[in-house]
């Protein structure tokens, strides 16, 4: 089967309707392009509000299904597109999560995943926003295939890819909110963006999968008015089964990048490259301990 998919990269605005009713052009436009997929960015409703702890920044969060499940239902439907969306999750009173829900052909919710990994790092306190997921790591069935659905710091562990892969998806998918402090300098920020991308592109290769990732762009100010805050940097990218690059965005741009995916290329990449043929689970039981000593 091949699928075309496409990322849609952006700077978001200050309000909530100026972000869906950008999204919203965005997909009818890669609905035009011929996509199948289409993948959004992390949080992409909101500003990136993560970068202080503020009680109020809760009013962000909605319940799923909410008005924006609604929303991008209506653009599945439409134009027969699998949507995969990442929104603020108001689960009860007091409890949120990060969590990406997806959208079949017909509009209905396919599925949700709910972030894991969640990060505490200056201008990313996500630990004071986010309960950890329990949904765990489960590919979401689809009409167009098993997606393994990661979030943004998801993507630095490869555990978490194996496991998707081991479980049986097609493609992994990561919405990501990552940038640079712009104190660091120019040599920094290139290794941080090169870890980064190669990170990734290693969970392609290590388990014979495409990946796709769909980051943010734009400089978001910690606080209104402020001259500190995160320079996101774009890059959204999508990658084939042996790592290879498809297609990338540029750093500064709002853009949409789109490939076709041809998932019976894991088959062939996987006979030629068996590693899920030799690897030796009777040996990888320290795997589950913290630190080995």
């Amino acid at each position: 089967m091949t699928i075309k998919l496409a990322i849609i990269q952006h700077k978001c605005q200050a309000t909530i309707s100026e972000n869906i009713n950008y999204i919203g052009q965005q997909i009818e436009v890669a609905a035009k392009a011929g996509a199948n997929l289409v993948l959004l960015q992390e949080l992409h409703n909101s500003l990136y509000f993560c970068q202080q702890e503020q009680a109020g920044n809760f009013d962000l969060a909605e319940t799923i299904p909410g008005p924006s499940t609604d929303y991008f239902s209506q653009y599945a439907k439409q134009y027969n597109l699998v949507i995969v969306s990442s929104l603020f999750e108001k689960r009860a009173k007091g409890l949120y999560h990060n969590t990406a829900v997806v959208f079949e052909t017909d509009g209905s919710i396919a599925g949700r995943y709910r972030k894991m990994h969640i990060p505490d790092d200056p201008g990313f306190y996500e630990k004071y926003y986010f309960t950890p997921g329990d949904i765990g790591f489960e590919p979401i069935t689809t009409s167009i295939g098993k997606l393994g659905v990661l979030i943004c710091w998801d993507q630095w562990y490869p555990e978490a890819a194996r496991i998707m892969a081991l479980k049986g998806a097609d493609i992994l998918l990561y919405p990501t909110a990552i940038g640079w402090d712009l104190n660091d300098d120019k040599a920094e920020q290139e290794r941080q963006l090169n870890a980064w991308i190669t990170i990734q592109r290693s969970h392609a290769v290590s388990n014979g999968l495409f990946v796709a990732s769909c980051n943010r762009t734009g400089f978001e100010a910690e606080s209104p008015g402020s001259s500190t805050g995160i320079e996101f940097w774009g890059n959204s990218f999508i990658a084939g089964p042996q790592g290879e690059f498809l297609a990338q965005a540029s750093n500064d741009c709002a853009e949409i990048i789109y490939a076709d995916i041809d998932l019976d290329q894991t088959e062939k990449v996987r006979r030629a490259w068996p590693y899920l043929r030799d690897r030796r689970i009777d040996n990888y039981e320290q795997i589950l301990k913290r630190y080995v000593d």
